[in-house]
């Protein structure tokens, strides 16, 4: 049976709309990448027949995304900032909100600086990447203590071809002992582990621990901000994301580590994502 790519995204829209915000980018997105091509190349070509095989793979991924499966992982692709990166259900699936922390962390380090760069909890390798290529002439080291987190990353670094990030495995600093760095950036779990929102959507499906944090959300921040001063250079800086409500909390923590110029920016949605502090030994 032969089906035209405008049929099947109308289809497939309406199968997701009561499983889905997005239900028709979701058909697009799943469409594309059957076909192996971009977007706006089923744009142009709504008339384009899809042949039975690539119907039927269509078909099961359309299922699995109305069971509620994320789209990244059904493609196996996720963009960021200016990369695309292969994500697994071993990694959290990048989204927008941290790329300003990417923006921030870049914001303190200057265009052909040759600085050590610390990237913790990894996953797959969204932040360090991005620094890495923004700023070619530093190193940067990406830290996870998920080894399959790890091999996700190592291969999106393969793949971008960017030779200036290093990745170790291990729990935060302990892989990092007795180095120091001129800017920590880090994209914790901090959830907290009642939250309702971990029984819905994507969150569902992505690895538990790379998500909560604790009670009340703060655990490995409360880490990070401690540890953080005997890794960092004489007025390095810290750059964490957080959650909609917990900019107050961290600054007080960061303050409490010794942390000046605080400073915390929001995301697109206008929500406090990303807070940032200066170290001065």
């Amino acid at each position: 049976m032969d089906v035209t790519v405008a049929t099947l995204l109308r289809m497939a829209g309406t199968r997701l709309a009561d499983a889905s915000s997005t239900p028709r980018l979701d058909a697009e997105i799943l469409l594309a990448h059957v076909l192996q091509i971009s977007r706006s190349q089923l744009f142009a070509h709504p008339e384009q027949r899809v042949a039975d095989k690539q119907l039927r793979l269509f078909a099961l991924l359309v299922v699995a995304r109305h069971k509620g499966r994320p789209v990244a992982y059904l493609t196996g692709q996720r963009d960021f900032w200016s990369l695309s990166l292969k994500v697994t259900p071993a990694t959290l699936i990048p989204r927008p909100e941290t790329e300003v922390l990417v923006e921030q962390a870049l914001r303190h380090v200057p265009v052909g600086a040759r600085w050590y760069l610390l990237d913790l909890g990894t996953g797959s390798g969204a932040i360090a990447l991005a620094l890495a290529k923004e700023r070619p002439h530093c190193m940067v080291t990406a830290v996870d203590v998920s080894n399959p987190a790890l091999e996700a990353a190592r291969e999106n670094a393969k793949s971008l071809g960017l030779q200036n990030v290093e990745f170790l495995q291990g729990d935060w600093f302990a892989p990092v002992a007795g180095r120091r760095y001129s800017l920590i950036a880090s994209n914790p779990p901090y959830v907290p582990d009642t939250d309702p929102h971990l029984n819905a959507g994507d969150l569902r499906f992505e690895p538990r621990r790379a998500l909560t944090g604790g009670p009340d959300g703060l655990a490995a921040i409360r880490k990070i901000a401690l540890r953080a001063p005997a890794h960092l250079e004489p007025g390095g800086v810290l750059a964490l994301e957080h959650g909609y409500d917990q900019a107050a909390g961290v600054r007080g923590l960061l303050a409490a580590a010794g942390f000046g110029e605080l400073q915390t920016f929001r995301d697109l949605a206008g929500i406090e994502r990303v807070t940032t502090g200066r170290f001065a030994d």
